[in-house]
C-alpha cells in the first residue's frame, strides 16, 4: 500500500530521521518524477522560443518575464528559422490589412461575392445573347419562315426576322432553302422569292453570299432533279434573274466557262447565258416566272376560266378543271367561276349543260377548293342581274330555278341560297295571291 503524507509531516519525519524503507522508496520516486516533468517542460520552451547567440546569450527573451516565458503577441517566427523578422514583413495575420504605407487600388465588384449589391452598381446594361444556329436547326427554322412568306409576301417581315437569328457562317444556307422550296412550288412561289433575294441582297445577305449559295445548288443539282425534274431549266431561270436584280456579280458565268462537268449544272449555266443575252437591253427579268396570281389582269382571269369551262363542257374532265383552277392561284376570283358557270348554263341549250356543271360544282366544293362565301357570291352575283340576262334568255328564270334546286339537291348550296332565288320568290308571291283571290272568291 501506498501512503500519501503531507509536506509537513514528510519533513518532521525527514528532520527526526524516521524514515521507512518504504516511504523513502516512494518519496525518492515522487522527486525523480517531478524533476523530469520541470526537464522536459524548460527543453520544449528553450528548443522552440529562444535561439542562441555565439556567446551562448539566450536573444528574443524578455528579462522582466518569468524563465522559459514568450510573448504570445511576438509576430517573429516562432520555429527557430529564418532571420528572427516578422513573418510577411508584417503585413500578414488576423486583423491586419497589410504593411505599413501599402497604397490600394480600386477593385472591379466581383458578382460572385456574396455581399454584392446589384442596385449599388449603377446602371445595369443587359445584353441578349442568340445562340449561333447549326445547319439543322436553320433548316428548321428557315423552312416556317420561307413557307408564310409565301402566303403573305412581305419581304420585310422576313428581313427583320432574320436579323432577330443568329446565323454565323451559315447565312448564306437561307438562300439556297428559299430557292429550293421555290422549286418545288408554283411559279408564283418562284417569283416572290427572286423578289425577296433582291430585297435581301446587300442589307442580309451579301453578293459573295448569293453567290456561295447558287454554287452550292449547283452542285446539289443532282440531288434536286429527282424530286424536280425542270431543276435545271429553272436554276437557270433564278441565276438569270439574280443577274439581271444585281444579286449576283456580272462576272458569275464566267467563272464557269469551261470548268463544269456535270451536265445538269451545264444545262442551268446555258440556259441562264441565253434568257441573258434575249434580254441584254432590259434592267430587270420580271417576265422569266410569268404573271401569277392577283398580279394578272382580271380580263384576262375571265377569259382563262370560259376557256377551262369550254373545255370541261367538251371533255367533262373534272380532274383537269380542277387542275387548272388551282394554277390560276386566285382563290380569292373564285365566285367568277360560279358566276360564269351559270351563265354559262342560262344561255345553254339542253339539259346536259345543266348536269355538267353540277357536278363540276359538286366536286370543287367536296374538295374546298371553292369556298362558302364564293359559292354564295357567285350565286348572288346571278341573281342581282337576272332581270338583264331574261332580257336575253327569255327563259332564263325557270332554267336558274331548275339548276338551283338541283345544285341544292346535291348539297352544293344552303336552303337560304335556294330560297333567295329570284324566280322562286316570283312563283311564291303568285301563288299567295292567287290563294288570296280564291279564298275571296268562295267567301
Amino acid at each position: 500500500y501506498f501512503i500519501s503524507i503531507k509536506p509537513s509531516k514528510l519533513n518532521e519525519a525527514e528532520v527526526n530521521g524516521n524514515w521507512t524503507p518504504q516511504e523513502k522508496a516512494l518519496h525518492e520516486a515522487r522527486l525523480k518524477a517531478k524533476a523530469k516533468r520541470r526537464l522536459r517542460k524548460s527543453s520544449s520552451r528553450n528548443s522552440t522560443s529562444d535561439s542562441f547567440s555565439e556567446s551562448g546569450e539566450v536573444a528574443g527573451s524578455d528579462p522582466h518575464s518569468p524563465k522559459g516565458k514568450v510573448n504570445a503577441n511576438d509576430r517573429k517566427s516562432r520555429t527557430g528559422k529564418g532571420r528572427g523578422l516578422p513573418k510577411k514583413g508584417g503585413a500578414g495575420g488576423k486583423g491586419v490589412w497589410g504593411a505599413a504605407g501599402m497604397v490600394y487600388e480600386d477593385e472591379e465588384p466581383d458578382v460572385r461575392d456574396p455581399n454584392y449589391d446589384e442596385s449599388a452598381q449603377g446602371d445595369t446594361v443587359y445584353a441578349t445573347v442568340v445562340p449561333e444556329l447549326d445547319e439543322k436547326e436553320l433548316e428548321k427554322t428557315v423552312n416556317p419562315i420561307v413557307q408564310e412568306y409565301f402566303e403573305h409576301g412581305d419581304t420585310k417581315e422576313v428581313q427583320m426576322l432574320l436579323k432577330e437569328l443568329n446565323l454565323g457562317p451559315h447565312k448564306y444556307e437561307f438562300s439556297s432553302l428559299a430557292v429550293s422550296l421555290s422549286l418545288e412550288g408554283k411559279a408564283s412561289h418562284r417569283e416572290l422569292t427572286s423578289r425577296l433575294l433582291s430585297d435581301l441582297s446587300g442589307k442580309v445577305l451579301s453578293q459573295a453570299d448569293m453567290a456561295r449559295a447558287f454554287d452550292k445548288m449547283l452542285k446539289e443539282l443532282p440531288d434536286l432533279i429527282l424530286d424536280t425534274p425542270e431543276a435545271p431549266q429553272m436554276l437557270g431561270q433564278f441565276v438569270a434573274r439574280a443577274i439581271a436584280d444585281h444579286v449576283l456579280p456580272m462576272t458569275f458565268l464566267d467563272r464557269y466557262k469551261g470548268k463544269v462537268d456535270c451536265d445538269h449544272a451545264r444545262a442551268a449555266l446555258d440556259r441562264a447565258a441565253v434568257l441573258l443575252s434575249m434580254k441584254r437591253e432590259i434592267v430587270r427579268l420580271d417576265n422569266v416566272w410569268g404573271v401569277g396570281g392577283g398580279l394578272r389582269p382580271v380580263k384576262h382571269l375571265i377569259k382563262e376560266m370560259n376557256l377551262l369551262l369550254k373545255e370541261y363542257l367538251v371533255s367533262g374532265d373534272i380532274s383537269e378543271a380542277e387542275h387548272c383552277l388551282r394554277d390560276l392561284e386566285v382563290p380569292h376570283f373564285h365566285h367568277e367561276l360560279v358566276y360564269e358557270a351559270i351563265v354559262m348554263v342560262l344561255e345553254s341549250k339542253g339539259d346536259t349543260a345543266i348536269d355538267m356543271m353540277v357536278k363540276l360544282l359538286k366536286a370543287f366544293w367536296k374538295t374546298g377548293l371553292i369556298t362558302v362565301d364564293q359559292m354564295n357570291r357567285g350565286f348572288q352575283r346571278v341573281y342581282d342581274e337576272l332581270p338583264e340576262i331574261n332580257l336575253d334568255v327569255p327563259h332564263a328564270h325557270s332554267i336558274m330555278e331548275t339548276f338551283v334546286d338541283l345544285c341544292y339537291q346535291e348539297s352544293v348550296i344552303t336552303k337560304q341560297l335556294r330560297d333567295a332565288c329570284p324566280s322562286r320568290l316570283v312563283r311564291q308571291r303568285i301563288l299567295k295571291l292567287f290563294t288570296a283571290n280564291c279564298y275571296e272568291m268562295t267567301a
